[in-house]
C-alpha cells in the first residue's frame, strides 16, 4: 500500500488579521469557520487522502495543534518542532527525512480554505500519479480575478514555465488575459526521496545542515542551534524555480488563503459560508464588523470594523493591505497588543 502523508505546515502568527489573529492564538487556530478552525478544516479536509499526518512547527503551536486535533478526534502520527522558523524548503526537507524515500508527501498550508470536494480529489490523484513518475508537483489554481496578493505559476499544461512573484494590479490583469498562469497554491505533491536528491542537487549546503539538525531531534524538537545552522529559503528559491521536475497541476476547486479581512469578506459572500464573528452593519452599505456584539450605524459606508477585548480598528473596505503598517507600529509602541 502506498504511503501518503500529508505534512502541515503550521507556524505564521497571520499578523494580516491582527488584531484578530496574535502570536498566541495565530489565524490557523481562529475558530472562524462554523466553530471550527482553518487548521481543524485543514485535517477533515485531508483525512481521507492520508495514512498519517506529519506536523511542521514551533512549540507555541504545538499545544493548539494537539488540542483541536484531539476535538476532531484524530492523531498526528509525525511532529517536528522548530525552534526558530527557516523558512519551507528546510522544514520540508525536516519532513523528507523522517520518513522512507518512497513515501509520498502532500505538503499543505494550515492556514487555506478549500471548496469542491471532488475537484479536489481529482487534483490530489493527478499529484499522486505524477509524484509516483518522480516529479515534484504543484497545485496551480484557475485565477478568479486579477489577485496582488498571490504568487503565480505560468504553466503550459502541466509543464511550468516559470514562478513569478505577487505582481502589481497591472501585472495581474495581464496574467489573467495571457490565459495560461494559475495561482501559486503553495501545495506540493512527491516523493520524499525525490525532494532530497533534488535539494542535494541545487542547494547541498542546506541538505546538509537540515541533516545535521535532523540527527539532533529529541521527542521532534530540532536543536536550536543547529536549526539557526540552517540558510533560510522558500521551497520555491531553493528547488522549484531550478529543478526540471517539477510539474503543475491546473486545479479548479475554489482555494483562497484567507490573508486578509477583505479576502474573509469575499468568501463569506462568495460560498455562503458566513464567518463566525462577520456581520454586516444596518444602515450602512458595503460596511462589515468582526465582532460578537451589535453594531448600530446609519451611513458610515465602506468600512471594516475589527473589534477584540483589547482594541478596536477601522479599515476602509478594500484596503486591508493597511494592516501591516497598523501592525508594525503597535510592535514598535504597544507590543502587549500582539501577544
Amino acid at each position: 500500500m502506498q504511503h501518503f502523508i500529508n505534512v502541515i505546515l503550521s507556524g505564521g502568527s497571520g499578523t494580516r488579521l491582527w488584531p484578530l489573529s496574535r502570536q498566541s492564538n495565530p489565524k490557523q487556530f481562529l475558530k472562524l469557520f462554523q466553530g471550527k478552525s482553518l487548521f481543524q478544516n485543514t485535517l477533515e479536509r485531508n483525512k481521507d487522502f492520508s495514512s498519517a499526518f506529519m506536523l511542521i512547527t514551533n512549540e507555541t503551536q504545538k499545544v493548539m495543534a494537539d488540542v483541536q486535533a484531539r476535538e476532531l478526534h484524530l492523531d498526528i502520527k509525525y511532529k517536528i518542532i522548530e525552534p526558530v522558523g527557516r523558512n519551507t524548503a528546510p522544514a520540508i526537507a525536516l519532513a523528507c527525512l523522517s520518513v522512507h524515500p518512497d513515501a509520498i508527501l502532500f505538503v499543505t498550508p494550515s492556514d487555506h480554505m478549500i471548496d469542491g470536494r471532488q475537484a479536489y480529489q481529482n487534483a490530489f490523484n493527478r499529484a499522486v500519479e505524477l509524484a509516483q513518475e518522480g516529479n515534484i508537483v504543484t497545485f496551480g489554481i484557475d485565477p478568479l480575478g486579477p489577485e496582488t496578493g498571490f504568487g503565480y505559476i505560468e504553466a503550459r499544461g502541466e509543464t511550468v514555465v516559470s514562478f513569478r512573484e505577487k505582481p502589481d494590479l497591472k501585472t495581474a490583469k495581464e496574467f489573467l488575459t495571457s490565459g495560461n498562469f494559475l495561482w501559486n497554491s503553495g501545495m506540493f505533491c512527491f516523493k520524499a526521496g525525490v525532494f532530497l536528491e533534488e535539494l542535494e542537487k541545487y542547494h547541498p549546503e542546506m541538505l546538509a545542515a537540515c541533516s545535521l539538525a535532523y540527527s539532533t531531534i529529541e521527542n521532534g524538537l530540532v536543536d536550536l542551534e543547529a536549526m539557526k545552522a540552517i540558510p533560510a529559503d522558500s521551497i520555491d528559491y531553493a528547488v522549484l524555480e531550478k529543478s526540471e521536475k517539477v510539474k503543475v497541476v491546473p486545479s479548479s476547486f475554489y482555494w483562497t488563503d484567507l490573508g486578509t479581512f477583505d479576502a474573509l469578506i469575499n468568501y463569506s459572500q462568495l460560498r455562503q459560508n458566513q464567518v463566525d464573528v462577520l456581520k454586516p452593519v444596518e444602515g450602512c452599505n458595503n460596511a462589515f464588523a468582526f465582532t460578537d456584539k451589535k453594531v448600530v450605524a446609519n451611513g458610515v459606508d465602506n468600512i471594516v470594523l475589527v473589534e477584540t477585548d483589547d482594541v478596536m480598528m477601522v479599515l476602509p473596505v478594500g484596503e486591508s493591505n493597511r494592516v501591516k503598517s497598523i501592525y508594525n507600529n503597535i510592535k514598535e509602541n504597544d507590543s502587549s497588543l500582539i501577544d
